[in-house]
C-alpha cells in the first residue's frame, strides 16, 4: 500500500509520519502519537468527541484525513493546559461539575475554547449554539454552560488584569506572580 510523508505540528511539537492516504487524523493522533484525549465517538462528525483545533479553527478529526493536516498546526486537549496548571475551561468544568462520564469532555472543552476565542463574552444562547455540534449524553448541558460562562469570566479577567513585572517598586521587591486571595 502506498503511503504519504506528512509533517504536522501537534501541541507545539513537530511530528513526521508516513501515513496511508485513508488514515483519519483522529487515528494518527491516538494511535501514532499516543494522544488519547481526542476520542472516537461516532466516526460521522455528529458527536464532537474528536474535536481538535487545526490552524486555530475547530475541527472534527474523525472526518479529516491525516494527509489533509500536512503542514498544519494541530492543538489537542493535551495541549491546552500550562504545565500542571489547568486551562480556565478545564478548571471550570471541574468547578461546575460540567462532566459525568467524561467521554465528551475533551471535545466539548476544545469546542468551547474555540468558541471563547471567537466570542469572549457569549450569552447562554450563544454558548448553547456554539457547542451544538458536541453531544453529551449524561449532563443535560446545564453545568457545561455554567462552566463555559465561568471560564469566559476568568479569561476576561485575565485579559484586563494589569501585567506586573518582577523587580522593585519604591524599594520593595515585587513578584510577577499574582497575589493569593485571602
Amino acid at each position: 500500500m502506498t503511503t504519504q510523508h506528512i509533517t504536522i505540528t501537534v501541541n507545539g511539537e513537530v511530528h513526521e509520519a508516513d501515513v496511508e492516504p485513508r488514515l483519519l487524523l483522529v487515528h494518527l493522533l491516538r494511535d501514532n502519537l499516543g494522544l488519547t484525549g481526542t476520542h472516537v465517538g461516532c466516526d460521522t462528525s455528529n458527536c464532537g468527541a474528536c474535536t481538535v483545533h487545526v490552524d486555530g479553527q475547530s475541527a472534527k478529526s474523525c472526518t479529516m484525513l491525516a494527509v489533509q493536516a500536512d503542514g498544519r498546526e494541530i492543538r489537542t486537549i493535551e495541549g491546552i493546559a500550562d504545565g500542571a496548571t489547568l486551562h480556565p475551561l478545564q478548571q471550570a468544568f471541574w468547578d461546575q461539575h460540567g462532566l459525568q462520564c467524561g467521554f465528551c469532555t475533551p471535545g466539548m472543552i476544545m469546542q468551547a475554547t474555540w468558541l471563547l476565542g471567537e466570542n469572549p463574552d457569549p450569552s447562554e444562547e450563544e454558548i448553547r449554539e456554539g457547542i451544538s455540534g458536541n453531544l453529551c449524553r449524561c449532563t443535560g448541558y446545564v453545568n457545561i454552560v455554567k462552566a463555559i460562562q465561568q471560564a469566559a469570566g476568568t479569561l476576561r479577567e485575565g485579559e484586563s488584569a494589569p501585567a506586573v513585572a518582577a523587580g522593585t517598586v519604591d524599594g520593595q521587591e515585587v513578584s510577577a506572580e499574582p497575589a493569593a486571595a485571602g
